[in-house]
């Protein structure tokens, strides 16, 4: 089942749609830490998130490539064109020196949320009650 993003946070059976504010706080991370695994290409990231959501999570091109032209501006990305194995030209994008510096304090922070969040569960388990 694929879920693509929606600006509700409401669960449905199923169905996880994610407000447009956690998608764009975890863009940012998550383009960057694809790429710190190696170069890639739009369609490539928008694959892998997919993959790496458990098809749980799918963006759009609409939404991917503002966010790139964003952190290429910034100087978090880097952006150049090659051909690929099947000959076709495409732009691929690739880390920079300041893009693994702001992952590393994007990881941290996204950290520190998870944890406060998961003490907080633990906190309300130990009293009874459902976060």
């Amino acid at each position: 089942m694929i879920l693509c993003i929606a600006p509700l946070g409401i669960k449905r059976g199923y169905e996880l749609n994610f407000p447009k504010e956690l998608v764009a706080a975890s863009a940012t991370p998550i383009i960057l830490a694809i790429l710190q695994g190696g170069d890639s290409y739009g369609y490539a990231i928008m694959r892998k998130v997919r993959e790496i959501s458990g098809d749980k999570i799918s963006w759009t091109e609409g939404m991917l490539y503002p966010v790139l032209h964003r952190l290429e501006s910034s100087n978090l990305i880097q952006a150049y064109w090659s051909t690929s194995e099947n000959g076709r030209r495409r732009k691929y994008y690739k880390i920079t020196q300041n893009g693994v510096k702001e992952l590393s304090i994007l990881k941290s922070q996204w950290t520190i949320i998870q944890q406060a969040l998961f003490k907080l569960e633990e906190e309300h388990a130990r009293e009874g009650q459902h976060v």
